[in-house]
């Protein structure tokens, strides 16, 4: 017994003690950090994964709020070019109303004169060339010159 006692007190037992005792410790700790980082990257890779299933879920709707907002701002643009053009022919109208302007376009546009008056219409020689120019539409069929007249009015309001 005095040698196990004696062993048991050594500096070499209690050393390899200590050292045994240290080991285990250690080996628990890494554990417990293993344990923890496996458990830390689950919760990560949980996280990662609501993220992209939320910027899924929300990438439509995002996508058509844009372009709603778009739409909107095309439309109110078109509101006021439509206001705007609405005032011009207000305006228009209202100088209609008066009677010399009237009677200053019908002169004007149809060639009227007063009584008394004589009337004039001074020909360009270069437009009658062009009016014998024009005279091919008649060896056209009566619906070409029509759509003719058509896409010649639609340019002359633009």
């Amino acid at each position: 017994m005095a040698v196990k006692d004696r062993d048991r007190f050594s500096t070499t037992t209690r050393i390899r003690l200590l050292g045994e005792q240290t080991a285990a410790r250690v080996y628990r700790s890494q554990t417990k950090r293993q344990a923890r980082r496996s458990r830390l990257t689950g919760r990560a890779a949980l996280l990662a994964l609501v993220l992209c299933t939320l910027v899924v879920a929300l990438a439509y709707p995002i996508r058509q709020y844009v372009s709603q907002r778009a739409e909107i701002s095309d439309l109110r643009r078109e509101k006021a070019q439509a206001a705007e053009r609405v005032e011009k022919l207000r305006d228009l109208k209202a100088r209609w109303q008066d009677d010399a302007y009237a009677e200053q376009q019908i002169r004007q546009r149809l060639h009227y004169v007063m009584p008394g008056e004589t009337g004039f219409i001074v020909v360009d020689p270069d437009a009658a060339k062009q009016s014998r120019a024009d005279l091919g539409a008649a060896d056209r069929p009566w619906y070409s010159n029509v759509w003719d007249g058509v896409d010649k009015s639609d340019a002359s309001d633009q």
